[in-house]
């Protein structure tokens, strides 16, 4: 399956915001396949263009007996059976310039993650792939400084390219959005932004070595992005997440998507009526 990502992320007739949203890492097919299904039939109903996330292994984790992954291949294959299953994107994060390749061939976007947006080699990696990019901006970057890390991605032949937005570090164990970031970004970068509604409200550095979160906050976070402008959302989810293997602390339950996407749906709408006033 080839799509034009560019022209699918505009695809929705009104104008509405995408959505890359799925589990934090592949845990099982059956997993998987589960929440696709649940998540097509909703963006269906509701016009959002739908790209499902899935990590086919975790490398950032705060301790060395956390849970990685199911093993490379076999995540890669899962992936390309929901892409195939529902005819749908995937995206996928990468964490060194070996596994561009790799991924590629399995899934339609690379996902940049935070802490390695600076790395050259990974985004150049990245973008000699010809996959669109989606690079998650560092908790240490003021948002215009997102326009190097995406003229890495142009210069090495691709304009595949959005930047995603998950919160800047707010003393040690904190983050914060700052709304203004949206239209920084896009002015500075001019691509797609897109907010990260999920990792925005996480923890990190708890003294457990288990990463916290928010969770009850994501609506907010996201409803608050789309009435500043962003383009897209990003969203983690899980049926159950007290029983997810990596991030529970931070996901929406898999439940609660349809109520959370209807009011976004909904403050699009109005955010595109002002633009026409």
């Amino acid at each position: 399956m080839e799509l034009n990502i560019r022209d699918y992320l505009k695809g929705a007739e009104d104008g509405s915001f995408f959505l890359l949203a799925g589990p934090c890492v592949i845990e099982g097919e059956h997993m998987a396949l589960d929440i696709a299904e649940k998540m097509v039939d909703i963006t269906s109903r509701l016009g959002i263009p739908y790209v499902f996330k899935g990590s086919y292994r975790k490398a950032n984790r705060s301790r060395i007996d956390s849970f990685t992954g199911i093993g490379d291949e076999k995540a890669l294959k899962i992936l390309d059976k929901v892409r195939h299953t529902f005819g749908i994107p995937v995206v996928t994060d990468i964490h060194l310039p070996s596994e561009a390749e790799q991924a590629a061939e399995y899934v339609d976007i690379l996902q940049i993650p935070a802490f390695l947006c600076r790395q050259t080699d990974l985004l150049v990696a990245a973008a000699k792939t010809g996959k669109f990019i989606n690079i998650k901006k560092g908790q240490f970057l003021a948002p215009e400084s997102m326009k190097y890390a995406v003229a890495k991605v142009r210069e090495a032949g691709n304009d595949n390219v959005a930047v995603t937005e998950r919160g800047t570090t707010f003393g040690y164990q904190d983050l914060i959005v700052d709304m203004r970031g949206f239209p920084e970004m896009r002015q500075a970068c001019n691509c797609p932004v897109i907010i990260d509604a999920t990792h925005s409200l996480q923890q990190p550095n708890q003294s457990a070595g288990v990463t916290g979160g928010k969770p009850e906050l994501i609506s907010t976070i996201a409803m608050a992005s789309i009435a500043a402008g962003a383009d897209g959302v990003f969203m983690e989810t899980h049926r159950n997440p007290a029983e997810a293997k990596s991030d529970g602390a931070n996901m929406l339950p898999l439940g609660e998507m349809e109520r959370v996407l209807t009011k976004l749906a909904v403050i699009r709408c109005a955010y595109n009526e002002t633009l026409n006033i």
